[in-house]
């Protein structure tokens, strides 16, 4: 597992050189600063290390974390939306010639959006692979193509038959979609393909409802929908979630103050490298996955990331038509698709109203807090004669601490002071066996950006949402890239509402979206 097989890694070419080059442009390129005049906080490597030590959760002798450690009011699928988000915001797919001819990306580039390119590409013309083709005239159609989980057993040995719920693969295991990385684990690879399930769906319903649109004229209706509804998801559903509700519409109406630029949006380093990596915080030791995967005592094994990681054909053992590749259900592999009982049960992970029952626990996501479970505190990948430098850049919060070093952000007392909020006081930082070791290293006074975030969320408001820094950052954030797309509803229709099915008229959320897709718990 590589730092971007995991939540919120840095958009590619972010340096301090490059930053600093761009600070101050009205459109800085690709990425930028928020505050590009705050001084960069600087502090020694070994004493980073020793707090990223200090941020590990604590596991109980099952192998799982703390119940008091989860969230309430965060279910555990807004996690892989983070990183489905992440990457959709990060995509870029500028050919090299182009990254050459310039460099900083100041003027020909992808601008950062919440606009599906992660999933779409660039439609069925372009990227004819993503794409189905007509039984009868075998010409690419508007709809996506969808892989099968071959039939596989459960622990008491019953059958579940084959499912179409996997991301389409080629004959080597490779899944063809558009941003590899959403291979990365099962979690986010079930979510991209949820996010074809709802196209498709789309499409269906409206050739019942305007049996009109044909072809082309079909596809981009169906893609405006679901990117729309898309987006208001992650504003109003993730983001308000993660902040405080009615908290976007506030800085719609009021205006941005912090994230501005003048014709097109770019991904601060501050945003990027620092308070959206929160999502390491919400990550589980462990998953209720299904009713075969899971803690449960009627269950193969418990849904542990080692194994979400292990079904996936980027960073697992899913090989297609390789030699030995045999599907053996449980894992590890080498198999040559995904087994049907390690699909997911979406009641699981996003509160659908499921009633209590045998069996079945909604996941939470882990509190907004500066502990990170044991299993992001040593990455896959290294080797025992790894000497202890090496090995400190698998220890994930001190590779997010050494980011935010490299790229010369600033303390999280000078952002909030930038932005007429008042720091946390330095006893309010050193609380707790993380602080005292920040204290240690006077970090209660200057504290780096990412851990600032984190530790605000857990002062204010126990780690169930951000504090008032990390919360307008990230919201700001989010409704500037909406809003820096001509082609969102925040620019083509400014009162628009959802108008697909959902419980509550006008509004749209995750769940609303699985039911639409009826796709909830495929094997049962």
């Amino acid at each position: 597992m590589s730092e971007v097989a995991m939540h919120g890694h840095g958009v590619r070419g972010m340096s301090r050189a490059a930053l600093q080059a761009l600070a101050g442009n009205a459109d800085p390129g690709k990425f930028g600063r928020m505050f590009p005049t705050l001084p960069a906080h600087e502090a020694d490597e070994d004493e980073l290390f020793e707090l990223a030590e200090a941020m590990k959760d604590a596991v109980g002798p099952d192998g799982r974390t703390d119940p008091a450690g989860d969230n309430p009011d965060v279910p555990a699928g807004y996690t892989y939306l983070g990183q489905f988000v992440d990457h959709d915001i990060t995509l870029d797919t500028t050919p090299l010639e182009q990254q050459k001819a310039d460099p900083l990306a100041t003027t020909n580039f992808r601008t950062p959006a919440l606009d599906l390119d992660s999933l779409y590409g660039d439609g069925p013309g372009i990227h004819p692979y993503l794409y189905d083709r007509a039984p009868d005239t075998h010409r690419v159609i508007e709809r996506f193509l969808i892989g099968k989980a071959s039939a596989s057993k459960d622990k008491a040995g019953e059958d579940i038959r084959a499912l179409d719920n996997d991301l389409p693969r080629n004959q080597v295991g490779h899944a063809l979609i558009f941003d590899e990385r959403n291979d990365e684990n099962l979690l986010v690879a079930q979510f991209h393909l949820l996010l074809l399930k709802f196209h498709n769906k789309v499409v269906e319903d409206l050739k019942d409802t305007q049996p009109a649109l044909k072809d082309m004229a079909l596809f981009h209706e169906a893609r405006r929908i679901v990117t729309w509804h898309y987006q208001w998801i992650v504003l109003f559903d993730f983001v308000e979630r993660l902040t405080e509700p009615g908290l976007v519409r506030r800085i719609k109406h009021e205006g941005r103050r912090f994230y501005r630029f003048k014709s097109r949006p770019y991904m601060p380093a501050e945003f990027a490298a620092a308070v959206y990596r929160l999502g390491h915080s919400m990550v589980r030791q462990s998953y209720d996955h299904n009713r075969v995967f899971n803690a449960g005592p009627d269950a193969i094994a418990d849904g542990t990331l080692g194994l979400l990681f292990n079904f996936t054909g980027k960073s697992g053992q899913i090989v297609g038509q390789l030699k030995d590749a045999v599907s053996r259900g449980g894992g590890p592999g080498p198999l040559p698709d995904l087994p049907s009982n390690w699909v997911i049960d979406w009641r699981r992970f996003f509160d659908l109203g499921t009633p209590p029952e045998a069996n079945f626990r909604l996941n939470h996501a882990r509190r907004l807090d500066p502990f990170i479970v044991p299993a992001l505190h040593t990455l896959p990948g290294l080797r025992p004669e790894t000497d202890k430098t090496a090995a400190r850049d698998f220890v994930l919060p001190f590779r997010n601490l050494k980011r935010g070093l490299q790229l010369g952000l600033p303390s999280g007392q000078d952002v909030c002071r930038a932005m007429g909020i008042v720091p946390m006081k330095p006893s309010e930082i050193a609380t707790g066996s993380d602080g005292e070791v920040a204290a240690r290293h006077g970090f209660h006074k200057k504290t780096p950006l990412w851990y600032y975030v984190l530790k605000e969320a857990q002062h204010h408001h126990k780690g169930e949402r951000l504090g008032p820094m990390g919360s307008t950052i990230l919201a700001e954030t989010f409704l500037g890239l909406v809003h820096g797309d001509p082609d969102s509803f925040l620019w083509q229709r400014t009162n628009w509402t959802p108008d697909l099915t959902s419980q509550t008229p006008g509004h749209f959320t995750m769940a609303d979206l699985i039911r639409y897709v009826k796709d909830i718990n495929p094997i049962g």
